[in-house]
């Protein structure tokens, strides 16, 4: 439910979105100031559109918190800290086993529910598609942990792909809900 909000609210205001992770009672999602709203507007819009499909009133608690993120190493950083946010509380084991997530998006350049503004993403753009097999990537693809540049938690994130406006940074979002639910019905 939140990831197909999640996509719908990306693509009416052109909003790059560079990771998330849903939890039982939170979200963190990583994106820069969308194109046609202020931030303000696309979270509340976001709100809206996941808590008409909820039966809970009131579901998300009033405020969400966001932090400006200024070099590439704290959007590293913070895109980490996220995609670790369900084995650090004891969910999973692993990133991976996590399915509301945009990890394996970075791990495998999968495409998800939502549109994640990446290497990969970048790749499919000046490349005309889809990835045809793993011969096609080339050699500084952040695949896999210890592989020759960069891990699958690196955004690779530049002007050119991600940001919708080079004059804006990456914001880190927290939006919490009043209590929990299973991640699969938020």
């Amino acid at each position: 439910m939140f990831e197909t909000a999640l996509e719908r609210i990306r693509k009416r205001f052109q909003w790059a979105v560079l990771g998330y992770v849903v939890m039982p009672e939170h979200v963190h999602l990583l994106a820069n100031e969308p194109r046609r709203a202020l931030l303000s507007t696309a979270i509340q819009a976001l709100k809206l559109s996941v808590v008409r499909r909820r039966p809970e009133r009131p579901f998300w608690q009033e405020r969400y918190y966001d932090f400006n993120l200024h070099s590439a190493d704290k959007t590293t950083e913070k895109l980490r800290y996220i995609h670790r946010n369900p084995v650090n509380r004891g969910l999973v084991t692993k990133p991976e086993d996590w399915l509301w997530s945009s990890f394996n998006h970075y791990k495998t350049g999968v495409e998800g529910r939502v549109e994640i503004e990446s290497f990969w993403t970048q790749w499919r753009r000046e490349h005309g598609g889809k990835l045809l097999d793993r011969t096609t990537v080339p050699v500084e693809c952040p695949r896999y942990p210890g592989s020759q540049n960069r891990d699958p938690g690196h955004p690779n994130v530049n002007a050119k792909s991600a940001s919708q406006d080079p004059g804006h940074p990456p914001v880190l979002v927290d939006a919490a809900a009043k209590g929990e639910s299973d991640p699969q019905n938020l």
